[in-house]
């Protein structure tokens, strides 16, 4: 509950900052162009499931809008709209904390969940360094929010026999093999720091490092539902190229 008090707290205090009056110096700069990386998932599940990171792709398309400069902050928002592939792969152990091999196939035992997003981030952009001709350094912060398109799974077992195949599985929990994602509609904190090369003729590269924790879960949570909580964990490695569509005229800059 807390959390969610947070997050609420969190976008009212972005539309606030947007809709103030400008102290600094002024900007109206608009840049547009495309994103795409690379992301690392997990579920927190409560009871809990061992896990590894699940890599996925992400990519989609950037649009920021420079307000103003206070003092050495250049302050700005941005939106994206993304593609990401979430999700979580199991740690299948057996009681020794070895690989739990299979007595019927004789292989190691995998499992993993891929949920596919279109995802999109509202976050107040604070740049440190020169707007054009130069590096600057950056960070991110603000909500986001996710649709779910699709879900897909790879395993070389069937979950239902988990334990008739192998009784020596470590792995206790097992509820969440077999079971669909019941909340389509995701949201969450996202939080990021990246440096931004800025090129007179040629537009901004941007690279990114961002974390995002998940404040909805994937399982619906009341007390007669199996999960407390199943909320996502990602970490974004990612590369954004943004064109200027609008500049500032007559502004002091450097």
């Amino acid at each position: 509950m807390r959390l969610r008090i947070l997050y609420i707290t969190l976008c009212l205090c972005l539309a606030a900052n947007a809709a103030k009056a400008q102290v600094g110096s002024y900007r109206n700069d608009f840049a547009i162009g495309f994103n795409g990386g690379y992301q690392l998932n997990s579920i927190a599940f409560v009871p809990k499931v061992p896990q590894s990171m699940l890599g996925g792709m992400t990519a989609g398309l950037t649009a920021r809008y420079v307000c103003e400069k206070y003092f050495n902050m250049i302050c700005a928002v941005q939106m994206e709209l993304n593609y990401a592939e979430a999700g979580w792969k199991e740690s299948i152990l057996s009681v020794n904390d070895e690989p739990c091999i299979n007595n019927q196939t004789g292989e190691a035992e995998q499992y993993s969940r891929t949920i596919s997003y279109m995802q999109m981030p509202l976050l107040a952009h604070l740049g440190f360094g020169r707007e054009v001709s130069g590096m600057k350094f950056f960070i991110n912060l603000g909500p986001q929010f996710g649709l779910k398109l699709s879900e897909k799974t790879e395993t070389n077992f069937t979950a239902k026999n988990a334990y008739d195949t192998n009784p020596d599985r470590a792995n206790s929990v097992i509820a969440q093999d077999t079971m669909a994602v019941e909340n389509n509609f995701d949201y969450g904190i996202t939080a990021g720091l990246g440096m931004e090369m800025s090129m007179k003729r040629a537009g901004h590269i941007l690279l990114e490092a961002r974390y995002y924790y998940g404040l909805g879960n994937i399982y619906h949570d009341t007390k007669a539902d199996y999960f407390a909580r199943s909320n996502h964990n990602s970490i974004v490695f990612k590369m954004t190229y943004l064109f200027d569509i609008v500049r500032t005229k007559n502004a002091r800059r450097k």
